[in-house]
């Protein structure tokens, strides 16, 4: 069945077997020991989507240093630089995740096409295994992210799919599938930027957007259209308990943005005074629906009701061979409510962090592949796994 997919099974994994966030902080160790039961999914959002605090600023203007977006420069392979240590790459992926403006999914990318550049590998097939392994213990590593499953898969099609494979010279064959894998990585970087510019045709002057989430993608749109010099406001919601809305609504604010915070029991409220409904999403699925965070699903059966239109601003690198029929058959990944009073005992709490959007309350969807109708996302899907 499809609830028993990867993407959504909770990592239930024993405490001898459960992978820290970054091995060298002890108090990332301390912080999984704590939330034992949070999937790896959601404390990776929680480490990037945070409100902003001084220690994040901190780790932002120090990440700055190592990667300039505008020119895609990016720091060397972790594992590489010290040839002390066999490679790993599951240390190679933490390390290109720690750049906050780097999606979980293109460090995965980054970490494979370094498994082939370090390969002590002398055959096509014996890479290819190393390739498969590597790819394996990065979706195993965390089994409810859609996009780290969805751009492994991808990277494997993409990668190995080349005549280099044809090759009688080894050497001539991996360098193409270096090339391939590096140009694969670079697609995936440049993935907002173009859905950006493709989406700045559908936001018009005096427009109000209503947000929900954190989303970098999103943001990335909003930014461009700020400095495209167009008028417009944005309604963002909480995101309780999260609060993501706090650390996007900062992000405005600095873009000299008029936002306005929303308690999330208020979208309906305020629906009438809104143009366009934007959100991200954790992964597009063959429906052409898409999963993202808890709430996106009630804000667009809202502005369905409503006459308003839901866009989608999502990477091609989500694009998961999924295919969820309701809510129930979306295993959770799980976070930390605090509700900030004692919840008496047998109470039940639901720690679910996201929901399923049929395809049929949404408008479009805004992709590195184009704009697409959620009823041309399946096409899509194909075309990417062939």
């Amino acid at each position: 069945m499809w609830k028993r997919s990867a993407s959504f099974i909770l990592d239930q994994r024993h405490e001898n077997n459960k992978p820290p966030l970054d091995p060298s902080s002890s108090s990332n160790q301390m912080a999984a020991e704590k939330n034992s039961k949070i999937s790896a999914y959601y404390q990776t959002r929680s480490a990037h989507h945070a409100v902003v605090t001084s220690d994040w600023l901190a780790q932002s203007q120090e990440a700055a240093i190592e990667f300039d977006p505008s020119t895609n420069d990016y720091l060397k392979s972790s594992t590489g630089n010290s040839g002390e240590k066999p490679f790993s790459v599951i240390d190679e992926f933490n390390h290109w995740r720690q750049l906050p403006e780097l999606a979980e999914a293109v460090a995965a990318i980054l970490a494979l096409a370094s498994v082939i550049r370090f390969s002590k590998a002398s055959t096509i097939m014996e890479l290819e295994r190393e390739l498969k392994t590597a790819s394996d213990s990065l979706k195993s590593w965390d089994t409810t992210s859609i996009s780290l499953t969805a751009g492994c898969d991808l990277f494997m099609r993409y990668v190995t799919r080349t005549s280099a494979l044809e090759y009688e010279d080894f050497d001539a064959a991996k360098l193409r599938l270096i090339e391939r894998a590096e140009k694969f990585g670079e697609i995936s970087r440049k993935a907002r930027r173009t859905i950006a510019m493709l989406s700045q045709d559908f936001i018009f002057d005096g427009c109000t957007i209503l947000v929900h989430g954190y989303s970098r993608v999103v943001v990335e749109v909003l930014k461009l259209a700020a400095q495209n010099k167009k008028l417009f406001r944005v309604l963002c919601t909480e995101g309780r308990p999260d609060r993501t809305g706090l650390r996007f609504s900062n992000e405005l604010a600095k873009l000299d943005v008029p936002v306005k915070l929303l308690i999330d029991s208020a979208v309906a409220y305020t629906m009438d005074e809104v143009d366009m409904v934007f959100v991200g999403a954790d992964g597009v699925v063959e429906s052409g629906g898409i999963i993202n965070m808890m709430g996106t699903y009630q804000i667009a059966l809202v502005a369905h009701s409503m006459n308003k239109p839901v866009y989608v601003a999502a990477e091609s690198y989500k694009f998961a061979r999924l295919y969820p029929l309701d809510q129930k058959d979306l295993t959770p990944a799980l976070r930390p409510i605090d509700f900030g009073v004692p919840i008496p005992s047998g109470v039940e709490v639901e720690t679910s962090a996201r929901d399923y959007t049929p395809p049929q309350y949404l408008t479009l969807l805004f992709t590195d592949l184009g704009v697409l109708t959620p009823s041309v996302v399946s096409d899509e899907l194909i075309q990417l796994y062939l």
